[in-house]
This record gives C-alpha cells, structure tokens and sequence, in this order.
C-alpha cells in the first residue's frame, strides 16, 4: 500500500512539473488553455463545436484538442467548425496528463492560437486531479443526469474556476430541478459561476465564450476555496519535508504561477494522435 501511495505521489509531482511548464510556454506565446470536464455523454463535444463556430465567426483564433480512449469520431465532429483539432487516444487511460498535451502540442499548434480548448476524458474522477496546465477549469454537467452531480463528485466541482450546466433544454423534459443543482454547486465550490447552456438552441454559448475570452485577457477568474485549502497543504509540507505530500492533491485550479512540481511519463503510453485540422465532416448522434 506505502509503494502504491508513493509511486502516485511521484505522478503527481512529476505531472505538477509538466503543468507548470507548459502554462509558461503558453503564456509566453499568449495562448490560454481551457480545460474541459464532465462524464460521458454531458453534451460537452456539441458545446465546443458551437464555441469553436461562434470563435471564429467572432475573430479570435481558437483550437481544440480532444482526448478519448478510443475512436477519433469527436476531433472529425470537432473539425467541421473549421478550427485546427488534434486528437488524443489513451488507450485506455482514464485522464489526460500535462506531459502527454505538451508532447502533442509541439509542432502543431498554430502560433496565433488565443484560445486552446482541451476536451478531457469523459470522466469526472481521475482528470480532477490533474493539472493540464490551464488557466481555465471548467466541470459541465447536463440537466439528464441529474442534480446531486456536484456533491458525488466534490473534487472535479470544486475545483473548477466555471461550472457550465449543458442541455437546458430539456430540463424540463427531464424534470432538473435547477435550485437543488445549483444548491450543490454552492456546498462544494461556494461563490462559482455557473453558466447554463444548449448547444441545440445556442442559450449561454456566447456567454461562455465571453468568459473565457475574460480569463484571457487577464481577468480575475474564481479561485475556488479547494484550490486555496491544496496549496495551503502543499506550503505546509513543503515547509516540512523537501518531498511534498501529493496524496490528496488535485491540481488544476486557481493561479498556479507557483504550482508544486511535478507529471508521470508517458512515454510507453500509446497516445494515437492524428491532426485533424482539415478532417472530413461527421455525423453527430
């Protein structure tokens, strides 16, 4: 058990290392990374579709890399908005990790990329703990899958600087109760924005798009009190023990200009990558 706890402590440390680099290498170039979260099946894919159009369409030069364990249909559905899209395959890794985006950002990125969306593995346990090297977090949850979403899973909750609800319209189909989700957004994450919106009706794609280009400017985002408890934590046993404890640590919210080493490599991790800038047009489900 002590093996098992050390060897995720040197992933995360190792992942830390890699966040902090590649979110300098990003603000040097002037790029903001928007990280994005949800389970499968929250709408997050059609939403970044409709980002990327409305970015475009507005003038700011945005890109998308998109990560699944298997199947590149996200990055062919993603490159019908026009945007440059890059495909991850995990081969079966649950999470992205800031090592693995830096390696498929080298070379292909454009230069005068503003906005750089990161579509994270459908799921909301295992990439809540690591930092990709975004200035923006964001955890989606659709109104199907219902209201308690934030208070199951407190750590992708709260630690996001936005929480984004997708699919309102049909809320009322499925009968979301809006106050009690909101209500649990509060407990885990209090004083998050929260945005809602539908990709089907374009309700809060502009707004989102607005608040993101904020950040990018270099507003203050929302420091979640998670975030300022983990640093709190990481300063106190760095105080304590050269070797920080990395245990209980998520990275990936608030300003991490001063975020704790450390990423894991990757580099027997089979991560599939083709560019789909010019990909053939999908289908969407």
């Amino acid at each position: 058990m002590c093996r098992t706890v050390d060897l995720h402590q040197a992933v995360l440390a190792k992942n830390d290392t890699n966040a902090v680099e590649l979110r300098r290498t990003l603000d040097d170039r002037g790029t903001t990374a928007v990280n994005l979260m949800s389970s499968p099946g929250s709408g997050k894919t059609a939403l970044l579709e409709a980002l990327l159009s409305r970015a475009a369409a507005g003038g700011t030069p945005a890109a998308a890399v998109t990560a699944d364990l298997a199947t590149e249909n996200d990055a062919t559905r993603l490159a019908r908005s026009g945007a440059p899209v890059r495909q991850i395959l995990t081969d079966g890794l649950c999470h992205l990790e800031a090592g693995m985006l830096r390696g498929e950002l080298e070379g292909w990125l454009p230069e005068e990329t503003r906005l750089l969306f990161v579509e994270n593995v459908g799921n909301l346990v295992c990439p809540a703990s690591y930092d990709l090297g975004e200035t923006v977090r964001i955890a989606l949850a659709s109104v199907t899958e219902g209201e308690d979403k934030p208070v199951k899973y407190p750590a992708a909750f709260g630690l996001a600087h936005l929480v984004v609800i997708t699919k309102t319209d049909l809320a009322e189909a499925v009968e979301f109760r809006r106050e009690d989700f909101l209500r649990g957004v509060q407990q885990v994450n209090p004083g998050v924005p929260v945005i809602e919106t539908s990709a089907r009706t374009g309700e809060g794609v502009d707004a989102l798009l607005a608040h993101v280009l904020r950040a990018a400017d270099g507003r203050e985002t929302h420091t979640p009190v998670l975030a300022r408890q983990h640093e709190k934590h990481l300063h106190h046993h760095h105080d304590d023990d050269p070797v920080a404890d990395h245990t209980h640590a998520p990275a990936g919210a608030a300003d991490h200009s001063h975020a704790p080493a450390g990423v894991p490599d990757h580099s027997h991790a089979p991560a599939g990558v083709p560019d789909h800038s010019h990909a053939p047009a999908g289908t969407p489900r």
